[in-house]
């Protein structure tokens, strides 16, 4: 089963169960989804959809900073309950090691060593883990590993 087809049974549940803050993030969710499919004049992939759930996660955590910083505590709560539910959707995350190891690899395939290799192992290492890390945690690992 697609992550679109599952997003639809879950819409579908959360509606006949009245669940109006489920039902919010769905329809978010589902437009966005909608909004791609239109403009690639297609049916939005899996990978499509990691992507589309990424940056909802992404500008819900940005979200929830502003919110603490405005001490806004109700609107924080609400958006991280928000943040869990987008999760359930992604791949398994890769662990620290994990993700170390694979960097390491494309280093040493890349024969990288410094800096100013940094473009080029990126690029070696986010198709590797597409929707199972995100982009800033990559980042700061390549160059955490690059520096040392």
């Amino acid at each position: 089963m697609s992550l679109v087809e599952q997003l639809d049974i879950d819409f579908k549940q959360a509606l006949k169960a009245r669940e109006s803050e489920k039902v919010s993030v769905f329809r978010l969710v589902r437009s966005s989804i909608k909004n791609l499919e239109i403009s690639k004049q297609g049916v939005a992939s899996d990978e499509d959809v990691v992507e589309i759930l990424q940056r909802e996660i992404k500008q819900h955590k940005e979200s929830i900073e502003a919110n603490i910083k405005a001490e806004r505590s109700e609107e924080v709560e609400r958006l991280e309950q928000e943040v869990v539910l987008l999760l359930k959707y992604l791949p398994a995350q890769l662990s620290s090691e994990e993700l170390a190891g694979i960097i390491k690899s494309v280093i040493a395939e890349k024969n990288a060593t410094s800096m100013a290799d940094l473009g080029r192992v990126m690029g070696g290492v986010m198709p590797n883990v597409h929707g199972r890390a995100s982009g800033d945690v990559v980042g700061k690992m390549v160059r955490e590993i690059l520096s040392s």
